[in-house]
């Protein structure tokens, strides 16, 4: 009888538990009772209904869930990894409809506690020191939400297979092979149920991926490559799940999950998995209703009444704050039928907070870019508005003109000049474009010049833009340049000591004292501009992490060919010498001097200017650009290498794109005394 018994509550403990086989097999079709059997980390919890959620409305974390216990990858540390397999259930809940970050990802690594680890766009695996390094250990497959540049990734909805990098070895978009072998698109952060199969052959070093709204494993996978993982698995290994938010946030569940070592993992019914949470319920309409029903049924029929047709006819509700907000408020309305109700064929990108749309307004025939985007605070949304009203006023034809602004709810909408040719680094990198002329670059060099000049000196405040680069130059009818996106740029009065804030803006372009300082100044923005004219003569962008070693900062390139007296080598080659040797020089010449690590040897714009027109005459001699750095204080010097805020190429905001390229990324909009500005 005790034995009878003793056996019963195994029998139990294993109905209640994760059900293993063998050492190298497991299965949770629910993850009721696996808090001893589960490790979890940062906000991941285990819902009542039994799924996992790894996160949650909190921006910026990650979550994480692992078997506990190591699984032997390899008999020996030198060994050949095993083959293994895995299928799971997962699905990304966005925070607001279509904009949601970041992804997550199944994994094996060395360890499940993963210290150092960062969310946003490293979801809680790696970090910015080491990604990349050998030394990791960590292989995964990615359910990326978010489009990062720095990553090359393809799209903001893709899978990808990373090797001790969040740079994907290999990356497809998401989709899957229905029934009749059609290729169907698969959005991830759909909100809706999708399983996942990653088999991956020892023998023949073949790692397929197989995704399905549906219970049946397809016949083809979505992503198949060649990969030998015995360098990157050691002989004992963590299997599990990481996920991570940005500045927007998703919740990401696994609903069911099994594994096997050496084996094909059975597919999930997923019928039998917990069921998702429905919407969040408002019932304020409710009790407000109630209320005044039991006041007077009379005076709730007509307010009932007042406020549907209201809506209807005035979806856009005006605020007596808005009326001495200027420049032009657009009606929601006209910006609608100039969108064709904001249809997805209207499409040209996304912006740094939304996404943006060609339209046409009705009663000019005038086309335009209609940027839509979210604010979450409504105070937060009024000065919001006053710092656009303030930029609406910058009038420059070398700047990208605001028309235009409407409020709907929570949602902004900017109208902009629709700048029908893109973006200048399209044209500089995009072989697929055509090569613009010398005569063409200068002219755009000259016109984005004399455009910063107008931001620094010479409106009624300063306005440090903060993000110059060949991404945010964008490019009229005629190919004139015009300088856009002021998503981060900053407004002081004239003569007034900039405040310190967060480091913000792109990899290549921060001048080397705001990583001590964090106060933008004009001579920052003449830095960034530095590496611009570099960019534009070499056709190549200010960091190449591809280029030779000797090659990969591209302004230590440029002065080395100088110092050589081989400065005309760094020219772009698909120029095929078609270009004024003085000029060039001269800009050369010019990209060095404003790249200097000393700001006070950096030239103002106004100089700038004068030397591009021929003015004033360069100075013979040069300085290495770091010659005046001698004090120390390099890019690390107090300074996280994840603070950096990455801003959005122009051309998606511009430009007709095939596929849905780009997304919302971490913007940091910091609360300081002066407002950072959105175009």
């Amino acid at each position: 009888m005790a034995e009878a018994l003793k056996l019963f509550w195994v029998f139990v403990f294993f109905l209640s538990n994760p059900v293993l086989s063998q050492l190298d097999e497991f299965f949770y079709d629910s993850f009721h009772g696996a808090g001893n059997n589960l490790s979890l980390n940062g906000v991941a919890k285990i819902e009542k209904n039994g799924m996992l959620r790894l996160t949650n409305d909190v921006a910026r974390w990650f979550g994480r869930g692992f078997y506990p216990s190591p699984i032997r990858f390899k008999n020996s540390s030198g060994g050949k990894a095993f083959s293994f397999s895995t299928a799971f259930a997962f699905a990304i809940v966005p925070q607001y409809p279509t904009l949601g970050g970041h992804g997550l990802a199944f994994a094996i690594t060395s360890t499940k506690e993963l210290p150092g680890a960062l969310p946003r766009q490293y979801l809680g695996l790696l970090n910015a020191t080491d990604n990349g390094n050998s030394t990791n250990h960590v292989f995964a497959v990615e359910f990326d939400t978010v489009q990062d540049f720095e990553f090359n990734d393809i799209s903001d909805n893709h899978v990808g297979i990373d090797l001790n990098s969040m740079t994907s070895y290999a990356s497809a978009n998401a989709s899957y092979f229905s029934d009749n072998s059609t290729k169907e698109y698969l959005n991830l952060k759909g909100g809706k149920t999708i399983q996942a199969w990653i088999d991956y052959d020892g023998q023949r070093d073949q790692l397929n991926v197989f995704l399905s709204p549906h219970s049946t494993k397809p016949t083809s996978p979505i992503l198949s490559c060649g990969v030998n993982l015995s360098s990157i698995l050691k002989e004992f290994m963590y299997v599990g799940f990481s996920a991570s938010t940005g500045l927007l946030a998703s919740s990401h569940y696994v609903l069911g999950w099994r594994f096997k070592m050496n084996g094909v993992a059975e597919s999930l019914d997923l019928s039998s998995l917990p069921k998702l949470p429905g919407p969040k319920r408002n019932n304020t309409p409710l009790i407000i209703g109630v209320s005044v029903a039991a006041t007077s049924m009379i005076v709730f029929a007509v307010a009932l009444a007042f406020y549907l047709i209201r809506k209807i006819k005035n979806a856009d509700v005006i605020e007596a704050w808005e009326l001495d907000i200027g420049p032009h408020r657009f009606s929601y309305q006209e910006l609608k039928k100039a969108t064709r109700g904001f249809r997805d064929k209207e499409l040209i990108g996304f912006g740094g907070f939304g996404k943006v749309y060609k339209g046409t307004l009705r009663n000019s025939n005038t086309q335009v870019a209609v940027k839509r985007i979210s604010h979450e605070s409504k105070q937060g949304m009024r000065e919001f508005v006053s710092e656009i009203a303030s930029i609406g006023r910058l009038r420059h034809r070398n700047l990208v003109q605001l028309l235009g602004w409407c409020r709907r709810r929570g949602d902004l909408l900017l109208v902009y000049d629709y700048m029908p040719n893109g973006s200048l680094d399209k044209y500089l990198f995009d072989t697929s474009k055509s090569t613009l002329s010398w005569e063409q670059r200068f002219k755009i060099i000259k016109g984005v010049a004399s455009g910063l000049l107008y931001l620094h000196e010479e409106w009624e405040q300063t306005v440090i833009h903060r993000d110059i680069k060949a991404g945010n130059i964008l490019l009229d009818s005629e190919l004139n340049g015009r300088l856009g996106d002021f998503g981060l740029a900053k407004l002081y009065e004239h003569g007034s000591n900039p405040s310190t804030t967060r480091v913000v803006g792109t990899l290549g372009y921060l001048a080397p004292e705001l990583t001590r300082t964090g106060k933008p100044t004009r001579s920052s923005d003449v830095f960034a501009f530095g590496a611009l004219l570099l960019e534009v003569v070499c056709g190549r962008r200010p960091v190449e992490a591809k280029a030779l070693p000797e090659e990969l900062i591209l302004v230590d390139w440029v002065w080395e060919r100088w110092r050589e007296g081989a400065i005309l080598d760094v020219v772009d080659p698909r120029l095929k010498g078609e270009y004024d040797e003085v000029e060039v020089v001269v800009v050369l010449k010019l990209g060095l001097m404003c790249s200097n690590n000393s700001p006070a040897v950096r030239p103002s714009m106004r100089q700038v200017l004068r030397y591009l027109e021929g003015e004033v005459a360069l100075p013979e001699e040069l300085s290495a650009p770091d010659a005046y750095d001698k004090k120390g204080g390099g890019a690390g010097d107090g300074f996280e290498f994840e603070d950096y805020v990455h801003s959005y190429p122009a051309s998606s905001c511009f430009e007709k794109v095939s596929t849905w390229s780009s997304a919302v990324d971490d913007v940091d909009v910091e609360s300081s005394s002066v407002s950072p500005l959105v175009t």
